[in-house]
């Protein structure tokens, strides 16, 4: 019998993700789960220090994540969820990997290059060295895919450089990962500014619906939604980003391809197609923020998730490092 393929993705413990976040990203992990995939989803607290953090502060935005994770339909009984810190060869498989792995590689990052502007008191050499983790956490698990945006495929990339670079060198090791990147609603933009991404780190706070917003503030950002003068409603990002920005987000929330998104507003005004895609959304995250504050209130539940799905991780976590281990002389 075939082994099914193994997935994983992680998740930053920084607050409510956006909108962006949850159809690229979050949306999908619970539709994959339900295909033939071992899923394997981390919250990945050891990237979060990169920056600096309050401590308690942390901790309770892990937790916080854990139990959004679930929300968004993560089920621990088919799925392996943890969090990166409970699993100590996240860290040690990245010294090895170090080693593997050439400055000129790093220097091409495009993210410690942005990175390094936003947080210019604290250019520290973890977040030099964070795609040396990322390929971590992507090889112990022998992944076969892993969701991500267009923003990191470079991360994947390298890890891909590294894991082959290390087979070569040793014999087969790692899996060669591949991407799985959404192909329609996979980069939501801005609603200031629809030429960038939509991110918690906008300065407009109009810009990025975060997706435990309250729903009059949701439907308070729609409107506010940049789009033009034109007046008509098509899919045009070159000509008309704003309009197809949101025609893209409201043919996911609708379950529509885009051209019957178009059809459903033809003859309709800007108003209708601001007011109707926040109404889409807001009722597509009702029972996810419903689901999200029960849990909060169930900490035994969520450390027992994570307990569980620690163990798991470390079972198979541990047999890839000790094959790198013995591969490398390291297994004295």
């Amino acid at each position: 019998m075939a082994h099914k393929k193994t997935i994983l993705s992680g998740i930053q413990p920084s607050g409510s993700p956006t909108l962006g976040n949850y159809v690229g990203a979050l949306r999908n992990w619970s539709l994959l789960q339900q295909e033939d995939y071992e899923c394997f989803y981390c919250v990945v607290n050891l990237h979060a220090i990169t920056v600096k953090q309050d401590p308690e502060a942390l901790r309770r935005r892990t937790m916080d994540t854990v139990a959004l994770l679930l929300a968004c339909g993560i089920n621990p009984s088919t799925s392996t969820l943890f969090v990166q810190s409970h699993v100590t060869e996240h860290a040690e498989l990245t010294w090895v990997l170090n080693c593997y792995t050439y400055m000129g590689e790093l220097n091409r990052m495009t993210q410690f290059k942005d990175k390094s502007v936003k947080h210019a008191d604290n250019i520290n050499a973890g977040l030099y060295t964070y795609p040396v983790l990322m390929a971590s956490d992507i090889l112990l698990y022998q992944s076969h895919l892993v969701p991500v945006g267009a923003d990191q495929k470079q991360h994947l990339e390298i890890a891909r450089d590294i894991a082959i670079r290390f087979n070569n060198a040793h014999g087969d090791a790692f899996v060669i990962p591949d991407g799985y990147i959404p192909k329609a609603g996979g980069r939501v933009m801005s609603l200031q500014d629809p030429s960038q991404k939509m991110s918690k780190s906008d300065p407009n706070p109009n810009g990025y619906i975060a997706i435990m917003d309250d729903p009059a503030d949701i439907l308070k950002k729609f409107k506010r939604a940049v789009t033009d003068s034109e007046g008509s409603i098509h899919f045009d990002p070159q000509a008309k980003p704003g309009v197809s920005n949101l025609l893209a987000i409201y043919s996911v929330f609708a379950n529509m391809t885009v051209p019957e998104a178009e059809a459903h507003f033809a003859g309709k005004g800007y108003g209708h197609l601001k007011t109707e895609t926040a109404e889409a959304v807001i009722a597509d995250l009702a029972p996810l923020q419903q689901t999200y504050n029960k849990l909060l209130a169930e900490e035994g539940y969520l450390r027992e998730v994570i307990a569980k799905g620690a163990a798991q991780a470390r079972a198979r976590a541990a047999q890839t490092l000790a094959d790198v281990y013995h591969k490398v002389g390291l297994d004295v």
